[in-house]
């Protein structure tokens, strides 16, 4: 099953130095019963598409929650083992958490796919929108309006064997 597992550039950092994304178990993004449900769709590229957005927004909290991370969102896709992913039962009627499934045990950063990042052109905002999410989740319109913005910005795709360049290890 492709996972998409919302991080930090500092995550990001810190998944290269010790080649896993991190123990388990991970909060991660796929293709659920009730994100397809949600989302009307049959076609798997759409629904994974919507599922790396929902990760996005996930990595978006992670930037809200730390003030000292570069405000550039990242996501890294990975498969794993069916078996390996589950649903956490007290979330599931949620609509904050459609789409969002748990990875049981450790996760190497070599199963990762591809790892997913705004460019620097978003960083303004992304920056409002880290810092307009909280008044956004409390139903503020102008606050929805600001992290809109933010996803309105595309991630760019990197292969995995780009990652020292994106964390600045391969200078």
């Amino acid at each position: 099953m492709r996972v998409y597992v919302p991080l930090t550039l500092p995550g990001l950092a810190e998944a290269h130095r010790t080649g896993q994304l991190g123990q388990g178990p991970l909060v991660a993004h796929a293709v659920t019963p009730a994100l397809r449900e949600w989302y009307l769709s049959d076609d798997i590229e759409e629904l994974e598409y919507a599922a790396l957005n929902r990760a996005a927004l996930a990595s978006l909290r992670l930037l809200a929650a730390d003030a000292g991370a570069p405000r550039r969102r990242v996501v890294v896709a990975a498969d794993v083992p069916d078996g390996a992913v589950g649903t956490d039962p007290d979330r599931g009627p949620d609509p904050a958490a459609l789409g969002e499934v748990r990875v049981a045990g450790p996760l190497r950063l070599a199963d990762a796919a591809s790892v997913h990042v705004d460019s620097t052109d978003a960083e303004a905002d992304v920056t409002a929108a880290a810092e307009a999410l909280a008044a956004a989740d409390g139903g503020d319109d102008d606050a929805r309006f600001v992290v809109d913005g933010a996803e309105d910005h595309e991630l760019l795709w990197y292969a995995t064997q780009e990652i020292p360049g994106l964390v600045g290890a391969g200078d």
